[in-house]
């Protein structure tokens, strides 16, 4: 207990045990906001998990209700609450009142909870100070017992009635307090996420969850549990059937530490679509894993690198594996017990145990090298994918290193080492705006009609590589396109697993504005649409942040008797202002970019107040995806379908007699 010192025996002052959460949350549960809120749910599920673990109840039910309060009810033996003579209180008062009671204090030593979820009943007393109130129902011993809990005090005591009830049982609800966490509307993603999980770990017990709000009912069972979720998760394209070990055995973290019981339990399966890492110990899920994940990667490295060397299938001077390119085709979840854990904190993300990380790893190798021993074919087809992954990260990183070699020098440094790039002078990037047009020709117009202050040139040379139908290595070797990026200066946004080749930083981006400017006929559109595709493949959020612009180039140039002339952007217009002009005009057809004249550049292109720009806005974004995909990607059926549905239209503008 924390004690304030002020000298003298009357100031002496005990920090009440609810104050000590009301006031600092984050230390219990981990934060003040909705995490910690979260880990209320997690607290006392976890107690009822422990009561259907021993063997009490197989049954949990969980009810989401709106106005965020939270209930729990299991099929337990009932939390006693009655008056404790060794304690000299009640026992109500212990669980429910007191931090570090209730009765798991000492798993070791025989208590009622071999492997409890629940530390030393820290969680049940937290989340009852932590809440605006807390109802408490349990059935046992022919009675029904009640609690009512408002902002950590007791109201009313402790209510007995003779009951004929149907099962014992505890019922828990709470609401958090928004007074202690700053936010108390846990997802419903969270509460399915969390009994899902204590489904799997949990053969045999049902967990079931109703969400007021949507008027729906969630159910899990996993009557085998972590080996049918390994099942499940595998499907029918695994590289090898699931396997499931489990050990049970005793051990000590050190020569001087106590004795104690661990169970462990694997269940794998490799698979080369998908892959997933998963951990638990005492049923509770260890975001970070601790000593489970360092045993899996030792044992999976090492006899998988073992059977790879002892089979020659290294090629010379090749580097050995890594987990990564295990893990890359591995499904696994290990759930392992002991009677005495030690977790980083109270929010049990990670176990630290020395002895269950020896165990484990010992255990797995032991099983692993039996395994692919007996089962030669599925070892072949392992060692093939984990080779497969590893060359694939390898290569991965060669074109990481590469593309940022290529794209690392600033635009001051490359302006000059970029064929035909013009840059304009000012060097507010709010102001900047860079033209990518088709051709060299196009180039020269557009250099003579823009405003150089605030206007640069790239030309585009003929049609560019389809990105969407290139894999990496082929991308970064075309040298249009590496132009392209230099200039951009914002990097590459690299879809892999390997999530270290993304170089992409927006605010490394020169430009205010991207402007795509080709000829208004069949060429033009597919330069323009060949280069939507690069930005879409490469560089994404410059569209979904709408930077990205298409230059609307006029279709007719009309011209009247006095010699004015009149741009028209579709055949709409053309009919408009021939009709004004009545007669005595001129048609032509507009020209393509590289023969107009400077003036007619600026006029109809560049000039901010007369040109027609076109925003690739957010909105349009997941259109224009399905488009690329439909139209460059690989849905050859798709584009057949859309061809014959669609193409009459289109023949008049096609190369196709």
């Amino acid at each position: 207990m924390e004690r304030k010192h002020n000298y003298d025996n009357d100031s002496l002052k005990t920090l009440e045990e609810k104050e000590k959460v009301r006031l600092r949350p984050a230390v219990i549960f981990g934060s003040d906001g909705i995490e910690g809120c979260c880990h209320t749910l997690v607290e006392i599920v976890a107690n009822a998990r422990d009561e259907a673990q021993e063997g009490f109840g197989d049954v949990i039910e969980v009810i989401r209700y709106k106005d965020k309060s939270i209930e729990v009810r299991d099929r337990g033996r009932g939390i006693p609450l009655e008056y404790n003579s060794k304690e000299g209180k009640y026992n109500w008062e212990i669980v429910f009142t007191i931090l570090y009671g209730g009765g798991k204090y000492n798993n070791n030593s025989g208590s009622n909870y071999q492997y409890s979820v629940g530390l030393n009943g820290l969680g049940t007393a937290a989340t009852q100070f932590a809440s605006e109130y807390m109802d408490v129902t349990v059935y046992r011993d022919g009675y029904k017992y009640t609690l009512h809990f408002e902002k950590g005090e007791n109201i009313g005591g402790l209510h007995k009635e003779k009951c004929n009830y149907e099962h014992t049982g505890t019922i828990i609800r709470w609401k958090p307090d928004l007074e202690v966490f700053n936010d108390i509307d846990i997802p419903l993603s969270f509460f399915i996420q969390t009994l899902k999980r204590q489904a799997i770990v949990n053969k045999g017990v049902t967990f079931k969850l109703y969400d007021e709000e949507g008027d729906k009912t969630y159910t899990w069972l996993y009557p085998n549990g972590i080996i049918d979720y390994v099942k499940e998760v595998s499907g029918e394209n695994g590289l090898t059937q699931p396997q499931y070990f489990e050990l049970e055995t005793k051990g000590r973290d050190r020569e001087d530490k106590e004795e104690y019981k661990v169970k462990l339990e694997v269940a794998f399966a490799f698979n080369n679509e998908k892959n997933l890492l998963e951990f638990y110990h005492n049923s509770s899920f260890l975001e970070y894993g601790g000593a489970p994940e360092k045993a899996v990667d030792a044992a999976f490295t090492s006899i998988i690198h073992h059977f790879l060397k002892d089979k020659n299938k290294y090629t010379k001077n090749e580097k050995r594996i890594n987990f990564g390119d295990i893990k890359d085709s591995l499904i696994l979840v290990t759930n392992t017990y002991s009677t005495v854990t030690s977790y980083e904190n109270q929010t049990k993300k990670a176990i630290t145990n020395k002895f269950i990380q020896e165990a484990l790893t010992n255990f797995l190798k032991e099983k692993l090298e039996v395994f692919f021993i007996e089962n030669n074919f599925e070892l072949e087809r392992v060692l093939e994918q984990v080779l497969i992954n590893k060359r694939s990260r390898e290569k991965a990183e060669m074109t990481r290193l590469d593309v940022k070699k290529k794209l690392s020098k600033g635009i001051d440094n490359f302006a000059n080492k970029v064929k035909k790039f013009v840059d304009c002078r000012t060097k507010d990037i709010s102001k900047r705006e860079l033209f990518i047009v088709e051709g060299d020709s196009a180039l020269g117009s557009t250099k003579m009609g823009r405003d150089a202050e605030f206007q640069a040139i790239i030309p585009v040379r003929g049609k560019i590589l389809n990105c969407l139908k290139s894999d990496y290595d082929k991308i970064f070797k075309n040298e249009i396109i590496v132009d392209l990026l230099k200039v951009l200066g914002c990097g590459v946004e690299i879809k892999s697993r390997h999530s270290d080749l993304n170089t992409f930083d927006l605010r490394k981006l020169n430009w205010s504005k991207i402007i795509i400017c080709t000829d208004a006929d069949v060429d033009g559109f597919q330069i323009r649409t060949l280069i939507l595709t690069m930005l879409y493949v490469l560089t994404p959020t410059l569209i979904e942040k709408g930077y990205v612009y298409i230059a609307e180039s006029p279709l007719y140039e009309i011209t009247d008797k006095k010699g004015n002339v009149y741009f028209a952007y579709s055949e709409g217009e053309k009919r408009e202002i021939t009709k004004k002009l009545k007669d005595g005009f001129k048609i032509q057809r507009s020209k393509g970019l590289g023969e107009n004249e400077p003036e007619m550049m600026w006029q109809t292109t560049m000039n901010p107040e007369t040109r027609r720009l076109i925003k690739v806005t957010p909105a349009e974004y997941h259109r224009t995806k399905e488009a690329f995909e439909l139209f460059l990607g690989d849905n050859l059926e798709g584009r057949k379908d859309f061809i014959a549905q669609n193409g009459y239209k289109y023949l008049d503008q096609s190369d196709v007699i």
